[in-house]
């Protein structure tokens, strides 16, 4: 089984609590995702996926969070790369990020192109060392 190991970021909430920031690859950029264990599987911003795939936006799939529900878009992401990890032809639900997006920018931190959740983390049996800020993934 081969380790994989990710580097994250802390941001502060403006003392309001942390999230974590991982890079990852997408379309070929390198960009910002959340680390969210609480999250039941990995979403990414509608816009961008607008930007990089014809998708048809449909009414019938809802994503519900603990505050609303929302539209949703689906679509195959040829390659995610997360640190080491390579994930071929991820099926990806699209959401509307902008709201967490101009919060962070309210506090000054970086935009986000995506959530990464437990689908992944159940994928690739993750821990998390806080002390470190490191994210570990195993690879069989």
């Amino acid at each position: 089984m081969r380790t994989i190991t990710v580097p994250m970021k802390l941001i502060d909430l403006q003392n309001d609590g942390f999230h974590l920031l991982v890079e990852i690859v997408v379309f070929g950029q390198k960009l910002l995702a959340v680390v969210d264990t609480g999250a039941s599987r990995s979403v990414f911003d509608k816009g961008f996926i607008k930007e990089h795939i014809n998708v048809t936006e449909t009414e019938e799939s809802h994503a519900t969070t603990l505050f609303s529900t929302t539209s949703t878009l689906q679509a195959t992401i040829p390659l995610v790369k997360l640190g080491r990890l390579s994930i071929k032809d991820y099926y990806a639900v699209a959401l509307d990020l902008t709201g967490v997006n101009q919060t962070y920018e309210s506090f000054g931190h970086p935009p986000i192109v995506a959530i990464v959740g437990s689908d992944i983390f159940l994928k690739y049996q993750a821990t998390i060392n806080f002390k470190r800020l490191k994210l570990y993934l195993y690879e069989d």
